[in-house]
């Protein structure tokens, strides 16, 4: 089974029970049997993000711990690939997060995403694969 990547904007909803789209986020992990995949970035983004929630950050690495959030490499690994990206992707101000995750779908072999960044609807992953967001933002 394929594994579906995950953003820090569906992590955050799904931590902070304030936020627009927690339900919506709650929803697409309850649903899924597939491994969640992301990046060393989309943890820290996350854990600042979350920050004056009490418990969050926390929950946040227990979830890696527990092998819930995976993290299938490090950057010091994949960093000219990530910096590929960068680079390709200048003009939309990509971050590091959305860049390791694009390199996560190519390694993967999927485009399956939890996120709530729209700049997935633009970026390409492979050679010219669509994202899909398992959430629906409309």
């Amino acid at each position: 089974m394929k594994p579906v990547l995950l953003d820090t904007g569906a992590i955050v909803a799904l931590l902070d029970p304030t936020d627009s789209f927690h339900q919506r986020c709650a929803d697409a992990m309850a649903d899924l049997g597939a491994p969640l995949v992301t990046c060393e970035a989309v943890i820290a983004e996350s854990c600042y993000l979350l920050r004056r929630l009490p418990g969050a950050g926390e929950a946040v690495i227990d979830n890696v711990i527990a092998g819930v959030f995976q993290i299938p490499s490090q950057l010091a690994e994949t960093a000219r690939d990530v910096r590929r990206i960068m680079s390709k992707y200048h003009d939309r101000e990509i971050d590091l997060a959305d860049a390791c995750l694009i390199h996560l779908a190519s390694s993967f072999a999927t485009g399956d995403i939890l996120t709530l960044d729209r700049d997935f609807e633009v970026y390409r992953w492979g050679r010219n694969n669509l994202f899909h967001s398992l959430i629906r933002l409309r």
